[in-house]
């Protein structure tokens, strides 16, 4: 019996001091274990929602031809005997640029005018022999007296027809110079001195492009073209000019035309804006992009095109919320333009959107924003 209590006060003894060695463990280990790792922010780019006023530009390419462009030809056939332009030389209308040989155009002047007096001495010969006629009376007969006064209508008739022809003489005497008929750009020249040019042929003597001002003409989709016929009844709309790469404003103008029809092939319609072009910045021939400022949307909800997302059911964004996290917005774009788009469903103004870094993201994900975006309009 004393036996027995002794082993079950050993037992139990052991049992305690097991009891305090295992709490002790557990101290030690809670102590000297690693921290449990907390969830990790994804970095991402944002960029707020602004409530702003949207210019509405329509971008296409265009080609700068002059405002008017003409083909100078000879009227007359001879030699050249002057040229008086340089090539690429910004000539004046008026301005002479080729002389031909004038010598035959002045001898046939010469003759006309030399003709014009001679029927004028016969005229006044006969108009002398029709007084007398009649001063006569009825000493001389009525045949006599008529056949005069016929004669006097055929010398004044001729004598109109002699100044007829020396109007066209002379004409074909100013024909010789070649003058400018409007300002602009002479080109290369395709005739020299020397040569023998023909009021027939068909190769000009020069190109003269306008310049000053000067016309692009481009493209819009025809889906436009109703918003586009409407603005322009109000007042020109404004048309830039950019460098090809669209990196740099060439020149400011006005849509002068929008043509008459519609392209079936390309189903587009074609505009020609024109520019003043003082500082010469276009040339004609040169391509160019356009941008038609086709209306602004007052009061647009905008954001960077990059925080837009596409998937299967539509269009969407990540939105930050006030705990960070990412909210998925399903939403409706109206207008992408310039790398900025016009919302006009799901988003408010103030709200924070996922700019970058959204592979990353999902629905509820934890984010800190490392960068933000800036979603700034450009000026009009």
């Amino acid at each position: 019996m004393i036996r027995s209590r002794s082993l079950l006060v050993w037992g139990v003894g052991i049992a305690i001091v097991a009891g305090f060695g295992y709490v002790g463990w557990q101290r030690y280990s809670a102590r000297n274990a690693a921290p449990v790792a907390a969830t990790p922010s994804i970095p991402v780019s944002v960029a707020k929602v602004e409530k702003v006023d949207f210019p509405v530009f329509l971008t296409g390419l265009g080609t700068v031809q002059g405002f008017n462009t003409v083909q100078l030809r000879t009227r007359v056939d001879g030699q050249i005997d002057k040229v008086a332009f340089t090539e690429g030389q910004i000539v004046r209308q008026g301005d002479l640029l080729v002389e031909i040989d004038p010598r035959p155009y002045r001898a046939a002047l010469d003759q006309a005018l030399a003709k014009k007096v001679q029927d004028e001495a016969n005229l006044a010969n006969a108009n002398l022999d029709l007084q007398r006629y009649t001063r006569l009376g009825e000493f001389a007969t009525r045949q006599q007296t008529d056949t005069q006064r016929s004669t006097v209508a055929q010398l004044t008739a001729q004598i109109a027809a002699d100044q007829a022809a020396i109007d066209n003489a002379r004409t074909q005497l100013d024909y010789t110079q070649v003058k400018a008929p409007i300002s602009g750009v002479a080109g290369l020249r395709q005739v020299d001195i020397g040569n023998i040019v023909n009021a027939s042929g068909q190769s000009p003597v020069v190109t003269i492009a306008q310049i000053e001002p000067i016309a692009v003409i481009f493209t819009a989709p025809e889906n436009q073209l109703a918003d586009i016929n409407k603005a322009q009844a109000i007042a020109p709309l404004k048309v830039l000019a950019l460098t090809t790469d669209g990196a740099r404003t060439l020149a400011e103008g006005k849509l002068f035309v929008i043509n008459n029809q519609v392209d079936t092939t390309s189903g587009t319609v074609r505009l020609k804006a024109v520019f003043e072009n003082r500082d010469h910045a276009l040339w004609p021939g040169q391509s160019v992009s356009t941008r038609l400022l086709a209306g602004t949307i007052m009061d647009a909800i905008v954001i960077p095109d990059v925080a837009v997302q596409r998937s299967t059911s539509g269009l969407y964004v990540y939105v930050v919320n006030a705990d960070n996290q990412a909210e998925l917005r399903p939403i409706k774009v109206r207008y992408s333009i310039d790398g900025r788009s016009v919302i006009s469903e799901g988003l408010d103004p103030g709200q924070t959107v996922i700019t970058g870094g959204q592979f990353r993201v999902q629905r509820g994900s934890l984010v800190a924003a490392s960068n933000s975006t800036p979603n700034k309009v450009q000026p009009e």
